[in-house]
């Protein structure tokens, strides 16, 4: 009885063989990074309060004093989360006297609703 060969040695493909090859070049790991850090900070509830908070304030901005108020959490938590949110380019900070007011940055909101248009255009 001969038994069929399928693979390498009979020139053909495998039998639910693997797809070909990747083409497309690999997204550079710090642009990546940098995309991953901007999802991480709007994907927690208290952000994107706080984004909402600040983008409908008088004048489009909002002291740290006032947020902790309307959230109902201490101002080091609040703090972190700002400082997130600034750090990954969301948000614009003022130190004013001895409080900080915040402000959306419209082009790192606008880098956020790139990426969430197009994931794999914002990788390239």
């Amino acid at each position: 009885m001969a038994v069929a060969v399928s693979g390498p040695e009979s020139g053909e493909e495998p039998i639910g063989g693997c797809a070909p090859s990747l083409t497309a070049p690999l997204a550079e790991r710090d642009r990546v990074e940098r995309i991953a850090r901007v999802l991480k900070a709007v994907a927690d509830p208290t952000r994107l309060q706080l984004l909402y908070l600040i983008q409908t304030a008088p004048g489009g901005e909002a002291c740290v004093c006032n947020l902790t108020e309307k959230l109902g959490l201490r101002q080091p938590t609040v703090s972190h989360h700002l400082k997130t949110m600034t750090t990954a380019g969301l948000l614009a900070r003022e130190k004013r006297g001895t409080w900080v007011w915040y402000s959306v940055d419209r082009d790192g909101m606008r880098a956020v609703q790139d990426i969430l248009r197009s994931p794999v255009g914002a990788l390239i």
